[in-house]
């Protein structure tokens, strides 16, 4: 039997693409839909930010996130639930006094940023293993933070998918999962091409993938025009694929996407011809060791 990939969709992200492409979703029914719409599409998995309706901010509320996991689980019971908690991660020097924050800042305590995890216990939730200039901000997730917020996730049951933008920080997932503050076997979420980080090729792919623990499961994905062709090395390479409008917002050259559905019915079609079999939200939870 051929072997099953899992089709990841993460479906609004946190920056200001709605302006870009009036697609990406914004309300908590929005983002509902859309991942439900991804799930019919072959996504198994849905990753799941929140924005604030009004100005279409990323949020970290969480009575929004538990509308958006309500209403999706009312609708569907089946389709894997991946939470970010990638909010409140970011530092911007005040011009006057580099260490104070200024405008952009969002620093918050490990205990806010998985508050919405604790209380909802989703199957997954992304942890980045990564400090990083991300535009023109830092991307701050300090060792300590990290033990701290994976601890809380341990507690609440739930899986942490690492998120590592390059190899050193596929270094410091693996010491904190020597320190068992990650169960084993790790998930990790390899991500190519955001400006600073791993560039988005298949060499920068297989490196990474070398150097994680013998036993991770790995998924992997490109921004922008690189989506799709990352989508077919993870597959060959022995991965798993994510798509959606947080990474890239065209269907295809000069084509806005219509919807994150249309970008799981592509990335599906092309695994299809390449003999790749999709696997289901039930096989999904098999291969990524999800609580039963």
């Amino acid at each position: 039997m051929a072997r099953k990939v899992v089709v990841t969709c993460a479906l609004t992200g946190s920056f200001d693409t709605p302006s870009k492409n009036p697609a990406v979703p914004v309300t908590p029914e929005e983002i509902v839909n859309s991942a439900l719409d991804a799930a019919k599409a072959g996504a198994a998995v849905v990753h799941i930010h929140v924005r604030d309706p009004k100005t279409t901010r990323p949020s970290m509320e969480l009575a929004l996130y538990r509308e958006v996991v309500e209403r999706i689980r009312e609708r569907n019971e089946d389709v894997v639930l991946n939470l970010t908690t990638g909010a409140g991660g970011r530092f911007a020097p005040h011009p006057d006094d580099p260490r104070m924050p200024g405008e952009g800042t969002t620093l918050a305590t490990p205990a806010a940023r998985v508050a919405h995890v604790e209380a909802l216990k989703p199957e997954i939730c992304t942890l980045d293993i990564a400090t990083m200039n991300f535009g023109e901000t830092v991307f701050m997730n300090t060792p300590a933070h990290l033990r701290a917020m994976a601890d809380r996730i341990k507690a609440a049951g739930v899986k942490p998918e690492l998120e590592v933008f390059d190899l050193g920080h596929i270094e410091l997932a693996k010491r904190l999962i020597a320190e068992g503050h990650v169960e084993e076997p790790p998930l990790f979420q390899l991500c190519l091409g955001i400006p600073y980080g791993a560039p988005a090729t298949p060499e920068t792919m297989a490196q990474m993938r070398d150097r994680l623990p013998k036993n991770a499961v790995w998924s992997a994905f490109g921004i922008a025009r690189a989506e799709f062709p990352m989508a077919v090395v993870a597959a060959e390479l022995g991965g798993h694929v994510r798509v959606g409008l947080e990474d890239n917002l065209y269907l295809s050259r000069g084509e806005l996407a219509p919807s994150n559905a249309a970008l799981v019915e592509k990335v599906v079609t092309i695994l299809s011809l390449l003999d790749v079999s999709i696997a289901t939200p039930a096989e999904a939870r098999a291969i990524f060791g999800l609580r039963g």
